[in-house]
């Protein structure tokens, strides 16, 4: 079982979260709402999660490819549900940035296992209703689920 705690040090709703390694993420909401800008809204920390859980995921299957990552970077832009409380992600995309000696039809292979199998808190916010796009760009060129990528097609144009 994993144990988290959290406790209220940042005005308001300033809150550290901690886990058993000593781990510690601040949370806090916008000024508007009560809070001090203290940490991180809990609703980014989420997209935060995503990013991460892919990224692990995608270097450990690029890895095992024997593919050379020397940069990477992940922007995860997301649209939440307007007019209804509470207010779920609706849209999420995510920008996979490589660079390095990388074949891209292996990286994308890698990203969409990510997103579309392996990665736990990308199921958790489909299972809620969102909708997860991505693509991945290594050096000028872009490779997206847009294209309609299937294993073993190059899918760079």
């Amino acid at each position: 079982m994993i144990k988290i705690v959290l406790d209220r040090v940042g005005g308001e709703a300033g809150f550290e979260a901690k886990d058993v390694n000593g781990h510690i993420v601040r949370t806090d909401t916008s000024a508007e709402d009560g809070g001090h800008n203290f940490g991180v809204r809990p609703m980014q920390l989420i997209l935060m999660a995503l990013g991460s859980c892919s990224g692990i995921d995608i270097v450990s299957i690029l890895k095992k490819q024997r593919q050379e990552i020397i940069n990477f970077s992940i922007k995860v832009e997301g649209e939440r549900q307007e007019g209804i409380v509470p207010s779920l992600w609706k849209n999420i995309h995510m920008i996979f940035e490589l660079s390095g000696v990388i074949d891209g039809e292996k990286a994308a292979k890698a990203c969409a296992l990510s997103v579309e199998k392996y990665c736990s808190v990308a199921e958790t916010l489909r299972r809620a209703g969102a909708e997860i796009s991505w693509e991945v760009k290594i050096v000028n060129e872009i490779l997206s689920n847009n294209t309609n990528y299937k294993p073993g097609e190059n899918v760079i144009n």
